[in-house]
């Protein structure tokens, strides 16, 4: 091959490789380029700003994936009982993440700890923050049962550290999974370089903290406004063209900020509890399983381990766990979380242990015929409440809102540097189809049998001032009230003989049978109910959150 040739092949390889090389900057930077206009994105000189690197959402710490699917909600074996309460009827939930195990008695007083931090008890600005979030350890006295040592030791002996929590009502439970919700993102958004390091031991108090709806919506008022904070991230500060900041807060589009803890809805609990993968890989499912386990009964049958218990309830009349020294569940009251085999979710104790607080408003019925996708009886729907100027409403010491309970216990409902909330108005109901109003509870409550008003007056015009769901559930009204004479709290019971029902729109539904509880209650479709704002023993909570993006994780194996 003579020099010329050489040459020639030379100049034809180096052409190869810069084509290759151009054409990877282009494939690389195709992700930043608007599909529908040709501009640019994340460019340097400023412009739309969009994560487009965003693989999939992160599991949650603590939680397991739960992918969504069709399943029967309901008791499909027979009722004995005849609630007619859980009527089999096939539902869809989406995926979304579950706890693997009960919030614990540590987890609940890190919590505890943070609120007595950040809003001291000793200060009368803000000593009910703290005493409201308190459990009600008074729940394990018995009037002819000595259990003073769980009253005194439960909660916080390190010897129940890992048993789950009890004594938590469920607007307690709620309150908890918003303050899980914060202190997660304000972890998060450390770790992307956006928030100072360790500003949680270093910057916070009660006048500086950190929300979540804030940050979004206002983060300049984040922290009170600290831009030590605010700024303070190892995050490399970056200008437009005109050297103006940009990027210096997160946004959603940022895909950064977690998606928040919330109680599960009834229905992502029963499918969560069920277990259904196995049965799912070959599209088999036939809506006949009982239990969070694989069978129809209560002990195992696998040979490593045959006979043994499956869960933690009531074995029978005086018998909490079995003979001493060949337990059967080796329990007596609860359990430390993982003491028994996850299902194949890989959540545990979705049978027995505690019972869990969900987060729907009880009836006796499901409406699949209205709907069946992501059921859920309890929408409240509110809005950012705004000042004159426009500006999000920013909650100030001086503006807790504290609600006095049924049973005269005081909780505070915002805290300082959250976002005031308002009922949604016309402005957004407004020839709107899927909803009109802002509280959605007692929306077709369908069971006339619980009204002492079905026989009449169902065809009156609506009346907005009046509560509907006092038509159709005639329920105690107990009084509670703050003397203005000496501040002390005034209750008085109701006293009516004419009540006929329980239920109205402050009685929560929980699930899965607990300690205290005979095997008929752990099948995960037993529903009951019990008041929001009171507590026991035998009722604890586990937090989920919802899934965004595809159905699947990425890694998954598909089954088709």
């Amino acid at each position: 091959m003579d020099m010329k040739n050489v040459l020639n092949l030379k100049f034809i390889l180096a052409l190869v490789v810069c084509t290759s090389i151009v054409g990877c900057k282009r494939s690389s930077s195709s992700g930043n380029v608007d599909s529908a206009t040709g501009w640019k994105i994340n460019d340097k000189q400023g412009g739309f700003q969009y994560n487009t690197n965003y693989k999939e959402q992160e599991t949650p710490q603590g939680t397991s994936f739960i992918e969504g699917g069709t399943f029967t909600m309901g008791k499909v074996q027979d009722d004995p009982m005849h609630d007619w309460n859980n009527s089999p009827n096939q539902q869809h939930v989406q995926s979304f993440y579950m706890d693997e195990t009960e919030v614990t008695n540590l987890n609940y007083l890190f919590y505890l700890d943070y609120l007595k931090g950040v809003y001291p008890p000793d200060d009368p600005n803000y000593s009910l923050i703290y005493k409201g979030a308190l459990p009600d350890t008074l729940v394990w006295r018995n009037r002819l049962g000595y259990n003073e040592m769980m009253t005194e030791n439960y909660l916080r002996h390190p010897g129940y550290a890992n048993y789950p929590v009890v004594g938590v009502s469920w607007i307690q439970a709620v309150e908890y999974a918003n303050w899980r919700t914060d202190r997660v993102a304000e972890l998060a958004l450390q770790e992307a370089g956006y928030l100072k390091r360790d500003a949680q031991y270093t910057d916070v108090n009660a006048e500086s903290t950190f929300s979540t709806d804030t940050y979004i919506n206002a983060p300049s008022q984040t922290y009170g406004g600290n831009e030590d904070v605010l700024k303070g991230g190892r995050r490399k500060p970056q200008t437009d063209a005109d050297g103006n900041e940009i990027n210096v807060y997160a946004k959603r589009e940022s895909g950064v900020i977690p998606v928040k803890y919330r109680l599960p809805t009834e229905a992502e609990w029963e499918y969560a509890a069920l277990g259904m993968s196995e049965l799912r890989s070959y599209n088999v499912y036939r809506g006949r399983k009982k239990y969070p386990w694989d069978g129809q009964y209560t002990r195992s049958g696998k040979r490593v381990n045959r006979g043994d218990q499956m869960a933690n309830f009531k074995q029978g009349k005086g018998d909490y766990g079995g003979i001493a020294g060949w337990s059967d569940d080796g329990a007596d009251i609860t359990a430390e979380v993982k003491s028994y085999q996850p299902n194949d979710y890989g959540l545990y104790d979705m049978a027995g242990n505690v019972a869990e607080w969900v987060a729907d408003v009880y009836r006796p019925i499901v409406d699949d015929e209205f709907n069946d996708f992501n059921y859920y009886r309890g929408n409240v729907y509110t809005k950012n409440a705004l000042n004159e100027d426009g500006t999000v409403k920013i909650v100030t010491v001086e503006e807790i809102v504290y609600d006095t309970l049924s049973n005269g216990k005081i909780i505070a409902r915002n805290l300082p540097g959250e976002i005031a909330k308002i009922p949604v108005d016309e402005e957004e109901t407004y020839l709107r189809t899927q909803f009109d109003d802002s509280d959605n509870r007692n929306f077709r409550d369908g069971d006339k049998r619980s009204s002492r008003y079905y026989r009449e007056n169902f065809d009156e015009e609506r009346d907005e001032n009046k509560d509907l769901t006092r038509k159709m559930y005639n329920s105690p009204k107990h009084s509670v009230e703050i003397d203005s004479a000496d501040g002390k709290l005034l209750r008085e019971y109701d006293k009516s003989s004419s009540r006929t029902s329980l239920i109205n729109d402050e009685v929560r539904v929980y699930k899965g049978g607990s300690w205290r509880d005979r095997a008929y209650w752990i099948d995960p479709a037993q529903r009951r109910y019990f008041p929001q704002d009171m507590a026991t023993d035998y009722i604890g909570f586990r937090c989920a959150v919802s899934r965004v993006g595809s159905k699947s994780q990425k890694n998954s194996k598909r089954r088709n």
